[in-house]
């Protein structure tokens, strides 16, 4: 008899916790892991292809050495946080990770501007392929971030609503930080366009 209440207890509380969300919580946490490795699956894809572009670039404009080494450092950056599904866990490791990729997308930015500058390295069918997988995975970026964003959205929304709330105090499963906005003043002003000079 006593085996038997204690079954009946067993599957009560497990009856309690896929009601109160426990089941759901797990799920939207292994979805925010997916997208997350996703996410860092195409920075990693953008950081591989940063020295053939460097190299490339070198060959036909060797002296816009600043550019390259601001390139080439921004990489390096990237290349010393560790990209680990737990770094998503972490805010403060977030935004040094976020810190980091800005930077290098700044740093890059600013070699395709500088390109411009030179017809022949344009003509190149290697800069035109790496140009192209650079974009490609630019879009990839944008697309994978926007699905993390929204697996952690899910998944903060449950964790902090009644009663799955309880469940996740209970588990410390805890809300969890997302991308941000570095300067969001920034947003709101035009950018500025500047045909001057052509250097």
């Amino acid at each position: 008899m006593r085996k038997l209440l204690i079954s009946i207890l067993l599957l009560g509380l497990l009856g309690s916790l896929s009601g109160c969300g426990y089941n759901t919580l797990q799920v939207q946490d292994e979805a925010v892991k997916a997208n997350w490795s996703e996410v860092l699956n195409q920075y990693q894809r953008r950081a591989d292809l940063v020295p053939n572009l460097v190299r490339t670039v070198q060959g036909y404009a060797a002296h816009e050495a600043k550019v390259l080494t601001e390139v080439t450092q921004a990489r390096a950056q990237v290349g010393q946080i560790a990209m680990t599904p737990q770094l998503a866990d972490d805010p403060a490791a977030l935004q040094k990770f976020q810190a980091a990729q800005g930077a290098l997308s700044g740093a890059l930015s600013r070699l395709l501007v500088v390109s411009e500058n030179y017809p022949q390295l344009k003509a190149d069918a290697g800069f035109r392929d790496l140009q192209a997988q650079l974009e490609g995975t630019e879009n990839r970026i944008t697309v994978a971030r926007n699905r993390y964003i929204k697996a952690v959205q899910d998944y903060n929304v449950t964790a902090r609503s009644f009663p799955s709330n309880l469940t996740a105090k209970i588990f410390s499963m805890q809300t969890k930080p997302s991308f941000t906005v570095d300067d969001e003043k920034a947003l709101a002003k035009p950018p500025t366009v500047d045909f001057g000079s052509g250097k």
